[in-house]
């Protein structure tokens, strides 16, 4: 399909279960498309260069900034988006140790933490203080969110 001088190609993305089909130019993010033609809005765009993590998503089971990946390199891997969560611990878990405060990191953060929980159930406090330097929260200190990840970490 050449749309106005461009080229476009239709892929298959399985996110949160279900099988969606885009069409997207070759440089377009995953972020992009997550947003704009599934509606999935719960990544944010925040820098847009990886330093944020307020676009992670979990692709394949490891948490990945989507504002750095090209939607094609998505295709034949599971996504998850924070709309795929419902009613995990960690969600539970920055609601009661009051995770956040504006709410615009929090996605990726529940994302990043989440990834954490299943690939390392046993981690050590050197590893989830590694995990969570990789996004950046402005509002709140990472303690709230440290104490969120431990409580699921430790069944608190």
């Amino acid at each position: 399909m050449i749309t106005r001088g461009t080229v476009k190609c239709e892929i298959e993305l399985f996110v949160n279960g279900k099988r969606q089909h885009a069409t997207i130019r070759s440089a377009d993010t995953l972020l992009r498309v997550l947003r704009e033609q599934l509606g999935l809005t719960g990544a944010k765009a925040g820098c847009e260069n990886g330093d944020c993590g307020a676009c992670t998503v979990i692709v394949g089971g490891v948490p990945i900034k989507s504002c750095l990946m090209l939607a094609i390199e998505a295709q034949g891997n599971s996504i998850t988006t924070i709309e795929g969560l419902r009613d995990t611990p960690i969600q539970q878990a920055f609601i009661d140790k009051f995770a956040f405060q504006c709410g615009f990191c929090t996605p990726g953060f529940i994302m990043v933490c989440h990834s954490l929980v299943n690939n390392q159930p046993n981690a050590s406090e050197e590893v989830v203080q590694e995990w969570l330097q990789s996004n950046i929260c402005r509002c709140t200190s990472y303690e709230e969110i440290g104490a969120a990840v431990r409580s699921v970490l430790t069944h608190e």
